[in-house]
C-alpha cells in the first residue's frame, strides 16, 4: 500500500509524500537464479547498518558497567535483548518489503495528525538520546587517541557530517561495505582482548540463563541495580529508531510486487542478513560485558567510564592475568579500545541519520538535507554533554567522568521507555491481514511472543520509573526524596500507559477504516 510520489519543493524544506527514502528505494537489484550464497551477498547490507544500533557506545557503557558491578549476572537480558531484536527487525523488515511503507508512514496512515506529531517528538527523543552516547563516545575517543581537549572534542564530533556528505556521494552499497567492515574491526578488538584476559567462561554461560536476581530492584551497586542495568541494555540494546530505518532501507532491494514469490524471498533474505548481523551484535554485547568481569581485577576499576577504561588498560595493576600485563605495557590494549570507541561512533552516525530521515518523512510528511537534519540533532544532542561537563568542573575526576557516564547510562534507559510505542504499532500492522495479506501476516508463535516482550517491558519501566527518578537527586537518596521521586514516577507512569492506550485505540481504529475501504 505504498503512496503516491509528491513533492512539492519549498525552498531548504520539501514536501515528502512518496517512498520510504526515495533516492535509493528499489535501486538495488537481484537476478532470481542466483545461488542460495550468491543471493545471500546480495541482499546482506541493510543488517549491517541495523546491527550498528546496537554496539553503539551506549552498549559499551551498559554493558561494561553492568559486567564490572554484578558479574555474568546480566548475560542473560543481552541474549533476551538480541532475541527480541531479531524478532521485531524481522517484522520490521516485512511491513516495508510487504506493505512498501516504513514503519512511520504505515503509523500516520492510521493516526492523527496530533497522535503523529506526538509520535515523531518522541522517536526524536530517541535519536537524540542515542545521539548522546555517541556524542560522548566519539569525543573521548579523539581525546584518548589524539589528545584533543575534551570541549572542543565534542564540537569536532558535530563534523562527522562532512563524513555524511562524502557517503551520500559513494552510493548505498558501498556505505553498507563500509558499515560492516567497521563491525569487524569492533568485533576483531574485543575477540582479541577478551581471549587474551581467559574468562570464567562457564561463569558467561551459565549467566546466558537468568535467575531472579536478575531484575532486582534492591542492592544498588555504585547506584546501579541489576533492573536499572537491565533497562539500560535493553534500551541500549533494542533501539526504536531501527525499526523505522529497517522498515525502509529493506525496500532496497528491487522487488516485483505483483509476483509473491519474489516478495517471499526478499523478506526470507532479509531475515537471514537480519539474524547474521544481530548474532554479530550479540557477540559484541556479550564480549562487551566479559571484558567488564575479566580483563579487569574484581573491584579494581573504580572509574567504570570510558577514561577509566582507557587508563585502566594502561594500568598492570589493574589487569586479571599475566598475559594481559604483558599485552599492556606496549600500550595495545588502550589504543585498540579507543579505535574500536571511534569506529562505533561514526557507524551510528550513519544510521542515526538516515532514521532521522525516514521519521521525519513518514511522520510529519517534511524532508531537509540530509547535511542539515545531522547538523541539526547533533548540536541539540551536545548541549545536555556541554551542561553535564560545566556542572561538574569543579569535581574531582572520578566525579566528572561518573557524571557522564551516568548521562550515557540514563539516555539508554530512556529509549527502553520509548521502545514500546514503537513495537506496538509494528505487533498491529504486522498481523493485520490487511495491510500483509494472509501469507505475510504473523505468525501466531511471532504475535505471541511479540506482545509478551512488549507487555514485560512494560511492566520492568513501570517499576524502575522510581528507582531512576530517585536516582537523579542522588545515588544515596534519603527517605523524603524517594518519597518524592514516588509521587513523580506515578505520573510518569499514568501519563505513559495514557499515550500508548491512546496509540492502541487510533491504530486499532485506523486498520478498521482501511479495512472497510
Amino acid at each position: 500500500m505504498s503512496e503516491n510520489v509528491s513533492h512539492e519543493k519549498k525552498g531548504f524544506v520539501e514536501y515528502a509524500n512518496g517512498p520510504s527514502l526515495e533516492e535509493i528505494n528499489g535501486g538495488i537489484k537481484v537476478p532470481k537464479d542466483w545461488g542460495f550464497w550468491k543471493t545471500l551477498f546480495a541482499y546482506s547490507g541493510p543488517g549491517a547498518l541495523v546491527a550498528v544500533g546496537y554496539m553503539d557506545p551506549g552498549n559499551w557503557a551498559t554493558s561494561i558497567t553492568g559486567g564490572q558491578n554484578f558479574g555474568y549476572l546480566l548475560m542473560s537480558v543481552i541474549l533476551i535483548s538480541s532475541l527480541i531484536a531479531m524478532l521485531l527487525q524481522y517484522m520490521a523488515a516485512k511491513l516495508g518489503i510487504v506493505s512498501q511503507m516504513d514503519l512511520a508512514q504505515a503509523i500516520r496512515s492510521r493516526t492523527s495528525k496530533t497522535l503523529g506529531v506526538v509520535l515523531w517528538i518522541m522517536t526524536e527523543l530517541a535519536i537524540m538520546a542515542t545521539d548522546i552516547a555517541e556524542v560522548i563516545g566519539g569525543a573521548i575517543a579523539l581525546y584518548l587517541l589524539f589528545h584533543i581537549p575534551l570541549i572542543l572534542a565534542v564540537f569536532l564530533t558535530v563534523f562527522d557530517v562532512l563524513l555524511l556528505l562524502l557517503l551520500t556521494k559513494v552510493g548505498f552499497r558501498k556505505i553498507e561495505a563500509i558499515v560492516v567492515c567497521l563491525i569487524l574491526v569492533i568485533l576483531v578488538v574485543f575477540i582479541y582482548e577478551v581471549v587474551l584476559s581467559n574468562p570464567d567462561w562457564f561463569g558467561a554461560i551459565k549467566g546466558l540463563v537468568p535467575v531472579e536476581r536478575t531484575f532486582s530492584s534492591s542492592n544498588p551497586v555504585a547506584g546501579m541495580t541489576p533492573l536499572s542495568g537491565a533497562l539500560g541494555i535493553i534500551g541500549a540494546t533494542v533501539m526504536p529508531h531501527n525499526l523505522y530505518l529497517h522498515s525502509a532501507i529493506a525496500q532496497t532491494r528491487a522487488i516485483d510486487h505483483n509476483d509473491e514469490e519474489d516478495v517471499a524471498r526478499t523478506v526470507r533474505f532479509a531475515t537471514w542478513d537480519s539474524n547474521i548481523q544481530l548474532t554479530f551484535a550479540f557477540f559484541v554485547n556479550a564480549l562487551l560485558l566479559i571484558m567488564g568481569v575479566a580483563v579487569f581485577k574484581t573491584g579494581a576499576v573504580q572509574d567504570t567510564s570510558f577514561f577509566g577504561l582507557f587508563d585502566a588498560l594502561n594500568n598492570t595493576k589493574m589487569l586479571s592475568n599475566p598475559i594481559l600485563i604483558g599485552v599492556a605495557k606496549s600500550g595495545i590494549l588502550s589504543t585498540l579500545f579507543a579505535v574500536a570507541l571511534l569506529a562505533s561512533g561514526q557507524n551510528s552516525t550513519i544510521t542515526g541519520t538516515l532514521s532521522g530521515q525516514v521519521i521525519m518523512e513518514g511522520f510529519i510528511n517534511l524532508k531537509v538535507p540530509l547535511w542539515a537534519r545531522r547538523l541539526i540533532t547533533r548540536l541539540i544532542s551536545v548541549v545536555p554533554v556541554l551542561i553535564c561537563v560545566a556542572l561538574t568542573a569543579g569535581e574531582s575526576t572520578l566525579k566528572q567522568h561518573a557524571a557522564i557516564n551516568d548521562l550515557i547510562e540514563n539516555s539508554q534507559i530512556f529509549l527502553a521507555f520509548a521502545l514500546p510505542f514503537s513495537m506496538l504499532p509494528l505487533l498491529m500492522m504486522t498481523n493485520s491481514a490487511q495491510e500483509m495479506g494472509g501469507r505475510f501476516k504473523n505468525r501466531l508463535w511471532v504475535n505471541i511472543l511479540g506482545w509478551i516482550s512488549v507487555i514485560v517491558l512494560i511492566y520492568l519501566n513501570a517499576i524502575n520509573m522510581q528507582p531512576a527518578v530517585a536516582g537523579f537527586f542522588s545515588d544515596n537518596p534519603t527517605a523524603a526524596q524517594n518519597a518524592e521521586a514516588g509521587v513523580i514516577a506515578n505520573i510518569i507512569n499514568v501519563v505513559i500507559i495514557l499515550l500508548l492506550i491512546w496509540t492502541l485505540v487510533e491504530l486499532y481504529l485506523g486498520n478498521r477504516r482501511l479495512k472497510n475501504r
